[in-house]
């Protein structure tokens, strides 16, 4: 008989940490439950992109423990494989974009490489079938042998989301994945994201800037502003009195003018 699953994908207690010296994420607790989409909000200099970049390993913490998929993340990042594998991360920006004339195709190989899969699911056909999958499911058929630096900003997010699909995965986790996209581009986006979402019951965590598509597309909220200052669903963690408290009264925060609402944005699934 098989293990039950957790319905806990993230769970986050305690996470504190510093950035040259000083406090930039302060105790912070927060659970992920299993294929919810989360975002996480706050002013510039927040702490946000600092907490993702600990909780995936990729900085030191100073204090407090994080479980991925039931598994505790190391000192300096480690995890099994096993579980390392089951975890996506969309950067802001793409770092090898412009040093590397890597095709699409080839950077979506990538993603069927993680450590701990068997080189027979890898290699030879099935790799390319897994990559032409990725690429159909995405929109990205055109691009294959399109090199990454010829991309624009939304054929490139979704050359990301075709990474991350192109084997199974169960966390995502995205750091202003809006970031350069126009309303359209960025409405097509959350439209993929949330129809991927629900095909593959990934559990979402995303840094956003852009208020009115988290009020419409997410579960929970995280509002962070070096603490944790409130979380809860969209209508009770983006309230004016809390907004003006995590922002400040006389800044207003980044939204978009969308086109469609939640409702229709659920169709799509």
């Amino acid at each position: 008989m098989s293990a039950p699953v957790s319905p806990v994908v993230l769970e986050v207690r305690g996470l504190t940490v510093q950035r040259a010296g000083a406090l930039a994420v302060d105790a912070v607790d927060f659970q992920l439950a299993r294929e919810t989409d989360t975002a996480l909000v706050g002013p510039n200099g927040a702490g946000k992109s600092t907490l993702v970049a600990a909780l995936l390993g990729l900085l030191p913490r100073q204090a407090g423990t994080v479980r991925i998929l039931g598994h505790a993340l190391g000192p300096a990042g480690e995890l099994p494989r096993s579980i390392r594998a089951q975890v996506a991360y969309l950067p802001q920006t793409l770092a090898l974009q412009g040093r590397f004339p890597l095709s699409v195709a080839e950077f979506v190989g990538f993603g069927c490489d993680p450590p701990g899969l068997s080189l027979s699911w890898t290699g030879g056909r099935r790799r390319r079938e897994a990559v032409r999958r990725a690429l159909e499911r995405t929109g990205c058929s055109e691009l294959g042998e399109r090199l990454l630096s010829e991309l624009s900003g939304g054929e490139l997010k979704r050359v990301l989301l075709a990474f991350c699909v192109v084997r199974p995965r169960q966390l995502l986790v995205l750091d202003e994945a809006q970031a350069g996209l126009d309303g359209l581009a960025c409405e097509q986006f959350y439209q993929l994201l949330l129809e991927l979402r629900r095909q593959e019951g990934w559990t979402v965590l995303q840094v956003s800037h852009d208020l009115d598509m988290v009020r419409r597309t997410c579960d929970q909220v995280l509002c962070l502003n070096r603490r944790l200052r409130c979380s809860g669903a969209p209508d009770h963690a983006l309230s004016p009195a809390r907004l003006a408290e995590l922002y400040g009264p006389n800044v207003v925060p980044y939204q978009h003018s969308h086109a469609c609402n939640r409702k229709e944005l659920g169709r799509l699934g």
